[in-house]
């Protein structure tokens, strides 16, 4: 039998060559797992790129009334999207902690893509329908899911404390996306309202390599068995009562949540209130979403200017200070107080995602970042649709007067419980 060789490798230790071999082995690896990593987390902000690039927006209700749809019709389709969403969110943030935050996001790019295919040769209210729930199924698969992911990636990189900058250039470059894209489907429109659909399509199906050449992020913390509901009501109980410092996050993210997207509902009825003209309104939607996107970019360093007790408290503020603004006055300068809400927006999503982060495992936090947006979803179906109805009603400035009250209301309870729970 051959006697091993044996060399100096350490001080005081010494290693045969089978050693030396594994060794050499597991430090190649350990780069090549680091470089996968690294790899993940530009190609995530390259997946909120194209599944950001919302060419439609500016056209979407045009197009609904070209192909047949009266503008009731046109909420309805929108009110069964969210409920969609609600359905499906946390049921696809526990599949994506089970089954793995990769296949989520593969099934998620692919879904949405083959929606908006579907929608260059759909018409008429009930195929649409079926467009928008396969919409809301595919964004709920990478919502919580990329996130997690990016967080997992950083985690095995030793660049946890980097997590809440890489949040937010994941976040700023989605919206970013979604401004360019703002103006470029308007331009499109002019060649036919269906155009943007099928650049929509396409742009979504770039997103699919991409997530396909994902890795799979080692998790921290022990794995949860494949289970069932059982499992997701109890992940679900932790995070709304269990743990109440995170209960309260949710809340306040939610409320915060609700309060920007409600917003967007009264942007273009607000618009033609004051006299802007039709064909700006594109080129307002993407300053808008500049906004947000530079608000994300700095979040970092502008968490470093306040305690998060101050730094929540100024936000609900902003918001309530916006909505008053706008419910007050009539006028084109006015649109001032308009930023306000995209930038707490930019600020928050990031921030929340970034709390809830560091207090909750490896092994449930995609579920628990989908229990976030359900909160948030659920919220706006409460006070969206009731703000709608005072619009109806009375006036438009009105239900804004009467959105913010109720958003800064509810900002401070959960302001209050998270001090109560010392998160804040």
């Amino acid at each position: 039998m051959r006697a091993h060789r044996f060399v100096e490798f350490l001080p005081g230790q010494r290693f045969d060559d089978f050693n030396i071999i594994f060794y050499v082995r597991m430090l190649v690896m350990s780069k090549s797992y680091k470089k996968k990593m690294q790899g993940n987390v530009w190609k995530l902000y390259v997946i909120s790129i194209l599944s950001w690039f919302m060419i439609v927006m500016p056209i979407i209700v045009l197009f609904f009334q070209e192909n047949g749809l009266s503008m009731t019709e046109v909420m309805v389709l929108q009110t069964i999207f969210a409920v969609a969403i609600v359905v499906c969110e946390v049921p696809s943030g526990y599949f994506a902690d089970t089954f793995g935050r990769k296949l989520s996001i593969i099934l998620g790019t692919v879904i949405v893509a083959c929606g908006y295919w579907l929608y260059t040769a759909s018409s008429g209210f009930w195929p649409f329908v079926v467009v928008e729930i396969l919409l809301a199924v595919g964004a709920s698969f990478v919502s919580g899911a990329d996130s997690a992911m990016l967080y997992d990636s950083l985690l095995a990189l030793g660049r946890k404390g980097e997590y809440t900058k890489s949040q937010g250039r994941m976040s700023a470059f989605g919206n970013f996306s979604e401004g360019i894209a703002g103006i470029l489907g308007g331009l499109l429109a002019t060649i036919s309202l269906r155009t943007p659909f099928f650049v929509e399509a396409v742009t979504l199906s770039a997103a699919v390599p991409f997530a396909l050449t994902l890795v799979e992020p080692k998790q921290h913390e022990y794995e949860i068995p494949e289970g069932n509901l059982k499992n997701i009501l109890r992940i679900t109980k932790h995070a709304l009562h269990d743990n109440k410092e995170v209960k309260w996050l949710i809340l306040y993210g939610a409320f915060l949540g609700a309060s920007t997207l409600t917003i967007c509902w009264f942007v273009q009825p607000y618009w033609q209130l004051v006299g802007v003209p039709v064909f700006l309104f594109g080129v307002l939607w993407a300053v808008l979403q500049f906004v947000v996107g530079g608000a994300s970019m700095f979040v970092h360093k502008i968490e470093k200017m306040f305690s998060r007790g101050v730094l929540f408290f100024l936000s609900i503020s902003m918001v309530a200070v916006a909505y008053a603004g706008l419910g007050t006055f009539k006028s084109l300068w006015a649109l001032a107080f308009l930023p306000l809400f995209y930038v707490v927006r930019g600020v928050n999503v990031t921030l929340i995602k970034a709390y809830i982060n560091e207090l909750v495992p490896s092994r449930m936090r995609a579920t628990v970042l989908s229990v976030r947006q359900l909160m948030g979803r659920l919220t706006f179906s409460f006070i969206g649709p009731f703000a709608g109805w005072v619009a109806d009603i009375y006036t438009i400035q009105e239900a804004m007067l009467v959105a913010g009250a109720t958003f800064f209301i509810l900002g401070l309870i959960a302001i209050a419980g998270l001090r109560w729970w010392r998160v804040v």
